[in-house]
């Protein structure tokens, strides 16, 4: 009979190999290119991949190794693609962020993504070039578990809901406009859509409402027919849901049906059961609902806009219930949404969402270091930004991570970023001083340490204006610590903070005049983006960049940083 270590040796690997023989290579071949298309029943000019809008959802379990070939059809823009909630272990270029992991793909070049998805969840991809998610460069990625593992949570079926929003001026006017003096801003999306397909000017609901929308008269294969959820009675069912908006948050109810919320941002989450649920630019969530409800009925399934005065009207498709037909109306009214600026409401959504001890990883009782970054409205040269402790960020042209990777000089601005803001500063005025100055410099962190970072909201350049801003981090979950109300105190507040079960994410919120604190371990090599996920946000500035371990990072792909300086170095080099 073998020793007891060398059984437990054995087990082990037979395990290990198991593993590795169940995790497959999956390759995708995609050309990202313009055409013509309908999303809420008016033609325009959208971004799509292999000819298809939203692009192709992917589908792997975790464990997998994601290929895919990607060739740019786009002819006079370059593009890059970022797996939103990737973690991209050991793959850091890979990461799909233009200037930053790799440099911008250009006309008719093509370029290879080779990454691992380690962890199950629904997550997405989209653009991170410009503005091309407003564009509509985005689609679904969902990792399964792995093969011979079990969720936490019992379904009989799944819908996968990617939302966004959608506006009639392309983003070319909407990049110019944001750029100008006089600024000219965005507006209002004219439409909100459900996996790519919405409805303008026209209201499937129109006569529920005293709104002179006229009621949707679509054929059942328009490309702005709403997708229905089709459901057997007394089952239950998982929703995947993403936003990938570009500014708007989303409120989302079903129609006498109650959600349980059990995953957001592709970790588990203590199950809480709710009416409606907040939902922010680069979150994702995974509800169960049960078809407990009257079968001879459908019910509708609602999007509203929250934070912004909506002057986009809901989105809407159907819970339809076997055996009706899903061009069957719903004899209720859709669900009443919160008010707008509700924002009571949202906090208390925001807050019922905290981690499945058993299944998430507990975090640090200390940390090693604490950056506080000043969320504000600003003016450079008379032009609107957004600005980071008075900073506005700018990318340059050779990606951070080839020029810290080679000690290139002068690829970025060598200085550090202010780690704090003024005491004085009040957060619930607009600033005395407006004025700030653009920056490319880097926070560079210590590999392998725990990293604190409080977000603060302020107020913006008018009176009375405060913002819903989430904030995504490429490269890392973080623990969410806690939110709260005006200018963080390390007195008052400390003690409020959330050691015993935060919510692990990627994406968090900061309200209007709060705070919101994060902390993260610094163990994945690479510089990684930090940012606002509304898109004209980013665009005007707001974002910071973090590098850690860069000196450890191995097989960088030439294609993915010969650029700017590199591309120089790299030519120099005969490499």
């Amino acid at each position: 009979m073998s020793p007891p270590n060398v059984r437990c040796l054995f087990l082990i690997f037979c395990c290990l190999t198991t593993s590795a023989l169940a995790a497959k290579t999956r390759h995708f071949r995609w050309d990202v290119g313009y055409m013509f298309w309908s999303p809420d029943c008016v033609e325009n000019v959208v971004m799509a991949i292999n000819g298809q809008f939203p692009g192709p959802t992917i589908r792997a379990r975790a464990g997998d190794t994601i290929v895919v070939h990607l060739h740019n059809k786009l002819h006079t823009e370059g593009l890059v693609i970022h797996w939103h909630g990737i973690r991209q272990l050991e793959t850091p270029w890979a990461d799909g962020t233009a200037s930053i992991s790799q440099c911008v793909i250009n006309p008719e070049e093509p370029f290879v993504y080779r990454f691992k998805v380690d962890k199950a969840g629904t997550y997405f991809y989209h653009g991170h070039y410009g503005m091309q998610r407003s564009a509509g460069l985005y689609g679904s990625l969902i990792v399964d578990v792995a093969e011979g593992e079990k969720e936490p949570f019992h379904y009989d079926g799944e819908f996968n809901l990617l939302l966004s929003d959608w506006w009639h001026q392309s983003v070319h006017e909407q990049e110019v406009g944001l750029s100008s003096n006089p600024f000219r801003w965005i507006g209002e999306p004219q439409s909100v859509l459900i996996n790519g397909r919405g409805q303008y000017n026209c209201s499937l609901a129109a006569h529920f409402n005293n709104s002179t929308s006229k009621l949707c008269k679509i054929k059942g294969d328009a490309q702005c027919s709403p997708h229905a959820l089709r459901v057997l009675p007394n089952k239950t069912y998982r929703l995947r849901i993403a936003s990938t908006t570009s500014l708007n948050s989303l409120n989302l109810a079903i129609g006498n049906h109650k959600m349980v919320v059990v995953e957001a941002d592709g970790n588990y989450v203590d199950p809480v059961a709710v009416e409606n649920m907040d939902i922010y630019s680069g979150e994702s969530y995974s509800v169960l609902i049960t078809t407990d409800q009257s079968p001879s009925m459908n019910y509708w399934v609602s999007l509203s806009v929250r934070g912004r005065k909506p002057n986009t009207p809901p989105g809407l498709t159907i819970l339809n219930y076997y055996p009706n037909v899903p061009a069957k109306l719903p004899i209720l009214p859709p669900p009443v949404s919160p008010l707008w600026n509700n924002y009571t409401h949202s906090k208390s959504f925001t807050n019922k969402i905290l981690a499945l001890e058993s299944k998430t990883p507990k975090p640090p009782t200390r940390f090693n270091r604490r950056i506080y970054l000043l969320n504000t409205q600003t003016k450079i040269n008379g032009f609107t930004k957004w600005s980071i402790n008075n900073i506005s960020l700018v990318l340059p042209s050779t990606p951070y991570l080839g020029s810290m990777k080679h000690n290139l000089k002068g690829a970025f601005d060598p200085k550090s970023p202010p780690e704090r803001f003024s005491h004085h500063y009040d957060v619930m005025k607009p600033a005395a001083n407006p004025n700030s100055t653009h920056g490319s410099g880097v926070y560079v962190l210590e590999f392998n340490t725990t990293i604190d970072i409080i977000l603060q909201n302020a107020n913006a350049l008018a009176e009375n204006v405060s913002e819903i801003h989430p904030w995504h981090l490429h490269g890392h979950d973080f623990w969410v610590l806690g939110y709260g109300e005006g200018k963080f105190s390390e007195k008052n507040d400390e003690k409020k903070l959330n050691l015993k079960n935060p919510p692990y994410r990627n994406t968090a919120v900061i309200f209007p005049y709060g705070w919101t604190a994060l902390r993260f371990v610094t163990d994945n090599p690479g510089v990684w983006a930090f940012h606002c996920h509304i898109e004209p946000h980013l665009h005007m500035g707001m974002g910071v960049i973090f590098a850690e371990g860069v000196n450890r990072v191995k097989n960088i792909p030439d294609a993915a940083i010969g650029c700017g300086l590199t591309a120089k170095l790299t030519k120099n080099n005969g490499l």
